[in-house]
C-alpha cells in the first residue's frame, strides 16, 4: 500500500476510519446494508415467529431494525476528507493540519490535551500513537486493519 493510501485510511488520531460505523464505505455500513437487503420484509415474520416459535426475542425486531437502519446511514468520508462525524469534539484533525503532521505522535507536543477526547478515547489515542511511533505506521495498519474497531 502506498504511503498516501495508508495515511488516508487512518485518522490523524490513528483510528482506522474503514472500521467506523459512520464511514460510508466502511465494513460495518456495507454489512448492515447486506443484512438489511437479506432480511427484506422480515417485519411480518418477526411478529409471527414470536408466536409460532414461542420465542419472545422476535418481538424486539422493531428495535433491532431501527439500530440496523442507523448502521446503514453512515455518510462520513473519513477524517482526512472531512471533520469527524462520530466524535464531534475531536480536534485531532484540525490540530494535525495546523502542525503539518500526518499523525499526532509526529507532533513535538505529543502527548497534549488538544484532542477533545473523553478519558477512554484519550487512553486509546495515546496507546495507538505510541504503537505507531514504535512499530511504524505500516506495521500498525497491517496489525489492525482486519480487527473490529470497537
Amino acid at each position: 500500500m502506498k504511503n498516501s493510501e495508508l495515511i488516508n485510511n487512518l485518522g490523524p488520531c490513528g483510528l482506522y476510519c474503514g472500521q467506523c460505523f459512520a464511514n460510508e464505505n466502511g465494513s460495518i455500513r456495507l454489512h448492515a446494508l447486506a443484512l438489511q437487503k437479506a432480511l427484506g420484509n422480515f417485519d411480518n415474520y418477526a411478529l409471527r415467529f414470536t408466536t409460532l416459535l414461542n420465542d419472545p426475542r422476535f418481538s424486539n425486531y422493531p428495535v433491532f431494525k431501527e439500530v440496523l437502519n442507523a448502521l446503514t446511514e453512515g455518510r462520513c468520508k473519513g477524517c482526512r476528507y472531512q471533520e469527524c462525524k462520530l466524535f464531534l469534539q475531536c480536534r485531532a484533525r484540525e490540530c494535525a493540519q495546523e502542525k503539518m503532521v500526518d499523525f499526532c505522535f509526529q507532533c513535538p507536543e505529543f502527548p497534549c490535551n488538544n484532542h477533545g477526547f473523553d478519558k477512554d478515547l484519550e487512553n486509546r489515542w495515546l496507546a495507538i500513537n505510541k504503537k505507531m511511533a514504535t512499530t511504524g505506521i505500516q506495521n500498525y495498519y497491517e496489525e489492525i486493519k482486519d480487527h473490529p474497531r470497537y
